[in-house]
């Protein structure tokens, strides 16, 4: 029951800029589309959080997961032993996929 596990969320700072720099992208197309942005990244890491299982391993242990709306893929890693999911990335799809995991 991997949902009832009291995992944290720990979003690196390679994820916070890449977040950033999208919000800022999507503020300057629609006022609050980059707010709608950052309330997807913060439901599906929500989601991440309460089963981190739920997603596939794509590389080594990395799991990942696109948003819902965005063209963006959460990567992330387990840690069992911290009880903590590191995001290491907010990975937008159009770029080089041998890109994501750098």
């Amino acid at each position: 029951m991997a949902g009832n596990l009291s995992y944290f969320i720990i979003f690196s700072s390679r994820a916070q800029k890449e977040i950033a720099s999208a919000w800022d992208w999507y503020e300057e197309r629609q006022q609050s589309l980059g707010d709608r942005f950052i309330q997807e990244v913060v439901r599906k890491a929500q989601l991440i959080e309460q089963n981190p299982e739920r997603y596939p391993t794509r590389y080594n242990s990395y799991k990942e997961t696109i948003l819902s709306t965005f063209p963006f893929l959460i990567i992330y890693r387990i840690n069992k032993r911290k009880k903590s999911i590191r995001i290491v990335s907010v990975f937008h799809t159009s770029l080089h996929p041998k890109k994501k995991y750098r």
